[in-house]
């Protein structure tokens, strides 16, 4: 079996001699990235499969894009609605490359943990369900009832419910997620870890405590008739396309757009709609007015550089900038927050933001002209030590003016993949309230468990540590998403029972310590018929509202199941008839999950109705009526410290992201267009300023050492890249430096990976030598 060095990807050297830097572009998406989608997925798929999937992709009539959560418009939906990223998803989804059991006996696991997490992906769909036992090397076929009967047998084997970990993507959708976490509690744990546990655990926690509810509180509409947006802390032409088409009305309509990251993004300053041919010639649509090169993990310090000069035109102007009425009625903790603002020092807001005094008053003057503002923000600011007080900043900055429960403002927390959020409102959470849990018990006549359950990092920790013996997951790569990729395989390794819902073939699949079961699914894009017929199902978006989504296209495979059927086979199987819980009725038709939804989530009443109903509805969310269920009645401010990273000489910070060529882990490709990068991924991005200090150019070999509490951790044979981010700043792609982010550097209060701030020392490789050797992607060897 592979051991803890098999699982860093990010070990298996790339052909440094195949990597190429190329000229980046200058504006994002146009005419380019409908070439780059149409050559995605004739590589993948015929040209009936990609007419009929495009054609039904994010349609009233079609499927959900099963890549990022960006909502769809009101009312009106263009005939391609969906973005390059999406069609690659598609492409993904639909292709016509399988994972047949003759490719599992020809090569072991040992072999495939070789493979570059590119390579494993294309070996294509994983086409019947698959086992491999104890002292075996190889995956071989298992029938569906044998999978069950394991899957009920060791789950019951356990000690106690609570050494099961049942792990949730965002990719499943609410009705597998609500019977995902039926079944967890049916069995006696709340040990539900998610995704959401490592992108935006902490928006979820500062959102609850300021406004009551942890969720955007704005519409796309509000968004596209903002006067002023503040785009911090994320990318959107490689991670949320979608999202420059809402930009790009908004400017139109005259919003101003502040940008505010450490590496400036091309989507962040100009953008040509790829479906308007009349804007591929020239530089498209200008977006940011104003850029600032904040320094990694200087947000806090920047926005309360914001506030300072607000109080300061305040001052000259008593009554023209603050909200004093919104203020007074409707928010509690002014005066706390005033007394901080104001004896924080010029100096030490400059220092800790890395941005000028004049840059930040010309940003806070942009703010005070503007009647409605939206702040908008992913990961850049929740994957942080002070991720949460990051978040609760950004509110401190929407409440100065009142720009809470007012058309064309608010904020808004982009949620990455596409039912994350959902996954959440279903009761994918190791803690959910007493009121969820009672409406639960009422419904299924059982007492759920009522404590805590594990996180993602607590559920590492107990895999690790021998706490836990059963590990299953609705979807995802869960090596390759989380931090300090090593102890996560570990973890894996000592699991009597790891069962994976997949499609295909992932590195997490690699690591198996008794019984590893792969049992296929099937994606959005494929037609589900049970028992009462065609099946539809549904999600929610980053902005709240829940759609339908129904596959049209053919299953791959006879041997391939539902998400709700597998997760109901294997509670039938573990639970029996201990409860009266309907697995079949479930399974057989999911208007039945629905209703059950419908008496147990809040605002999902009459589900199965108001699903069908046009284009979906709303979820509530009481700070657009300005409500706020605090502790207080109102919305909070609060008083967030800045907190800055103490570096050692030559020390730098390194944050990790996503190329133009993948979604989360899903890597589809080796080019990244927007940052200059072909061929490879085994890059660190630098400053030069940086790099002429170590004596680097571009493409010398560096060996990267993270540093934390007395911990190292090193990954060889990096490729140093000038980059224009800010001076003491790096930048690796995900998830190849997950290796170097610890396990414990987690956000205060959220517990989410501090991924966007690792601590790091860059040194020259001692042996410089760029292999001659012609290897393909999926046999490349470890170092």
């Amino acid at each position: 079996m592979p051991d803890e060095r098999d699982a860093i990807e990010s070990q298996v050297p790339e052909q440094t001699q195949g990597l190429r830097l190329i000229k980046p572009s200058h504006v994002a998406t146009g005419f380019p990235a409908i070439v780059r989608s149409i050559k995605s997925a004739l590589s993948q798929e015929s040209v009936a499969t990609m007419a009929r999937t495009w054609t039904h992709i994010n349609q009233d009539d079609g499927f959900d894009c099963p890549s990022c959560a960006w909502a769809d418009p009101e009312g009106h939906r263009a005939r391609f609605e969906f973005c390059e990223n999406g069609a690659k998803a598609m492409a993904d989804s639909a292709t016509s490359a399988r994972l047949t059991p003759e490719i599992f006996a020809a090569h072991s696991v040992e072999e495939f943990s070789r493979w570059s997490d590119y390579a494993l992906n294309a070996l294509g769909r994983i086409t019947q369900p698959m086992v491999i036992r104890a002292g075996s090397k190889h995956y071989t076929p298992i029938g569906w009832d044998e999978a069950f009967t394991i899957v009920g047998e060791q789950l019951r084997s356990l000690r106690s419910p609570n050494e099961a970990v049942l792990y949730t993507s965002g990719k499943a959708v609410n009705e597998s997620a609500f019977v995902f976490q039926l079944f967890a509690r049916a069995f006696g744990t709340n040990n539900l870890p998610d995704c959401s546990n490592m992108c935006h655990e902490s928006s979820g926690l500062a959102l609850t405590r300021t406004l009551g509810i942890g969720k955007s509180t704005i519409t796309l509409e509000d968004l596209e008739s903002a006067d002023c947006i503040v785009e911090i802390g994320h990318n959107p032409g490689t991670n949320h396309p979608r999202m420059l088409t809402s930009l790009q009305i908004a400017k139109k309509r005259g919003a101003k757009m502040i940008a505010v990251n450490p590496m400036a993004e091309v989507s962040l300053f100009r953008f040509a709609h790829p479906q308007k041919p009349w804007q591929w010639l020239g530089n498209g649509t200008a977006l940011a007015d104003l850029y600032l090169q904040v320094r990694i993990n200087g947000d806090i310090a920047l926005v309360k550089g914001f506030i300072k000069a607000l109080f300061e035109l305040e001052d000259a102007a008593p009554g023209t900038v603050l909200d004093r009425g919104f203020i007074e009625h409707y928010t509690s903790g002014f005066d706390a927050l005033e007394q901080s603002i104001r004896s924080c020092s010029w100096e030490s807001i400059v220092a800790g933001s890395g941005i000028a005094l004049p840059e930040i008053r010309q940003a806070a003057s942009m703010l005070a002209a503007s009647e409605r503002t939206v702040v908008c923000w992913c990961m850049g600011l929740t994957q942080h030590h002070n991720g949460v007080e990051n978040i609760q900043e950004m509110v401190n900055l929407l409440l100065l003016r009142g720009n809470m429960g007012r058309k064309g403002a608010g904020a808004l927390c982009i949620r990455g993949h596409s039912n994350v959020q959902g996954d959440r409102t279903m009761g994918i959470w190791e803690k959910m309230d007493d009121g969820f849990l009672d409406r639960l018990r009422d419904e299924f006549s059982f007492e759920p468990p009522r404590a805590h359950g594990l996180d993602t990092i607590g559920a590492i920790h107990a895999m690790a540590d021998g706490r836990a013996g059963a590990f299953i997951s609705l979807g995802g790569n869960f090596l390759s998403s989380t931090p300090d990729t090593p102890t996560v395989a570990r973890g894996l390794s000592n699991m009597k029972l790891n069962v994976h819902i997949v499609t295909k073939l992932n590195r997490a699949h690699l690591f198996s310590g008794g019984t590893t079961l792969l049992l296929p699914c099937l994606t959005r894009t494929e037609r589900d018929v049970q028992a009462s017929g065609p099946q539809i199902t549904s999600v929610e978006n980053t902005v709240c509202k829940v759609s339908r989504s129904e596959g049209r296209m053919a299953p791959i495979s006879t041997e391939v199941r539902s998400e709700i059927a597998i997760i109901c086979g294997m509670a039938k199987a573990t639970i029996g008839n201990r409860l009266a819980i309907d697995w079949d009725g479930m399974t057989g038709n999911y208007d039945v999950v629905r209703d059950a939804i419908s008496h147990v989530v809040p605002g999902a009443e009459e589900y199965n109705t108001r699903v069908r109903d046009g284009d979906g509805f709303y979820l509530p969310v009481p700070p657009k009526e300005r409500i706020f269920k605090t502790d207080t009645g109102k919305a909070k401010f609060t008083v967030n410290p800045m907190s800055p990273i103490a570096l050692e000489q030559g020390q730098l910070l390194m944050t990790t992201v996503r190329s133009h060529d993948q979604f989360n882990t899903v890597i589809y490709g080796l080019e990244d267009k927007y940052r200059g990068i072909k061929g490879g991924r085994r890059v660190i991005f630098m400053n030069v300023d940086d790099m002429n200090a170590r004596g680097l150019a571009n493409k010398t070999l560096v060996d990267i050492t993270s540093h934390f509490r007395g911990q190292d951790r090193t990954l060889e044979r990096f490729q140093a890249i000038e980059h224009p981010i800010a001076r003491g700043c790096t930048a690796t792609y995900f998830p190849e430096g997950n290796a170097l982010v610890p396990l414990d550097s987690v956000a205060r209060g959220s517990c989410q990976p501090a991924s966007k701030s690792v601590v790091i020392s860059v040194v020259r490789s001692a042996n410089q030598k760029v292999t001659n050797e012609a290897l393909d992607e999926h046999t490349r060897t470890i170092s």
